[in-house]
């Protein structure tokens, strides 16, 4: 699958046409409680990844929460 991440084209052998967001966060190695992700303009819900199915060719914003300071 073919997508689109901040700017990126990246493809995605391991990712099919029941792929997920959830699923994308967990090929990506990311926690899901530090970052948002916005797909194709809209910002999804951490709660409705599960049920989010990726096409080909989506763009999407993924941000990193980033903790730090004194």
């Amino acid at each position: 699958m073919k997508l689109c991440i901040n700017g990126h084209d990246r493809e995605f052998a391991e990712l099919h046409s029941d792929a997920t967001l959830a699923r994308l966060v967990d090929q990506l190695q990311m926690k899901p409680d530090r970052i948002a992700i916005e797909r194709n303009g809209t910002i999804v819900p951490r709660s409705t990844w599960e049920q989010v199915s990726l096409q080909e060719g989506d763009k999407l914003e993924v941000v990193q929460f980033v903790g730090g300071g004194e």
